[in-house]
């Protein structure tokens, strides 16, 4: 299993969402936020209590969780 120093769980934050050092800031805000053509600095600028290690372990997390996924593949 991958060790993410600033992916936290916690029930009573974001409904159990995974987050961003226990800020209010999940990871697919940040995913979602590249993904919609935002770069790092913009997304620094909007939020400026993340770091870059944040959004770089952010882009990890998802990569690993994709990974893990199993999927069924249809033969059609």
């Amino acid at each position: 299993m991958a060790s993410f120093q600033r992916i936290t769980l916690d029930p009573a934050v974001m409904g159990g969402k995974e987050c961003i050092r226990g800020l209010r800031v999940t990871v697919g805000t940040v995913v979602g936020l590249l993904a919609a053509g935002r770069s790092p600095s913009e997304i620094l600028e909007a939020y400026p209590y993340l770091e870059q290690e944040d959004i770089d372990e952010s882009l990890a997390y998802a990569a690993w969780r994709l990974e893990e996924r199993e999927v069924s593949l249809s033969a059609s």
